[in-house]
């Protein structure tokens, strides 16, 4: 090779290496399938108002249909999976309650619902306590010769899911107040009834 043809050459070679480095870097596309994900998907939007109406409103109609014994009413919105826990330790299934429900085992001259305050979570879920004032009530189940009075006071949390567009309760505890505070007023924003599925009474 004579010394023009390698002075060609080599300057061929320069030339290539010079644009191939000049060449930008390949796109990343996974990072930029990712930011195309993102950007497509829309925000949670939370309207915490109109849940804590409807969490409210729950709650005042199962004091309403729990009143009346009306299971029906009450068990569209209490989930298949309910857990209630009960101020002496036992536990309750939806069935379970559904059940106190309809049999009218639970009464009461007056229950009260106070300190009422619900607390979201996000679009899907939130809870909501409060405090329960019971007057003069019994309860009596068809195994019991003799009413057992479970009149007092208790602090109550109800958990909510939204399941298919639908509020659901998925969990309920109640525990007694040994000692209330004398003179506390109950300001009543509900009627919440007492709910039990123990031969101890243990209201909700």
């Amino acid at each position: 090779m004579n010394r023009n043809s390698l002075c060609l050459v080599l300057s061929l070679i320069a030339l290539i290496t010079a644009m191939t480095a000049c060449q930008p870097a390949s796109p990343d596309t996974n990072r930029d399938a990712a930011k195309t994900a993102n950007a497509n998907v829309p925000k949670e939007t939370i309207n915490p108002v109109a849940i804590e109406a409807e969490i409210t409103k729950l709650e005042n109609d199962w004091a309403a249909a729990s009143q009346r014994h009306d299971a029906n009413a009450v068990r569209k919105f209490l989930a298949d999976d309910l857990v209630m826990t009960y101020p002496d330790g036992t536990t309750g299934s939806k069935a379970s309650e559904l059940s106190v429900i309809e049999s009218g085992a639970v009464t009461a001259d007056a229950w009260e619902l106070s300190d009422a305050k619900v607390t979201v979570l996000s679009a899907d879920a939130a809870f909501i306590t409060g405090r329960s004032v019971l007057k003069n009530a019994k309860y009596k189940d068809s195994t019991m010769k003799k009413a057992i009075d479970i009149s007092g006071e208790y602090r109550f949390t109800d958990v909510y899911a939204r399941r298919n567009g639908q509020w659901l309760a998925v969990a309920s505890q109640t525990t007694q107040i040994k000692n209330p505070e004398p003179g506390q007023p109950a300001t009543a924003t509900s009627s919440k009834p007492p709910a039990t599925a123990s031969p101890q009474a243990s209201p909700k």
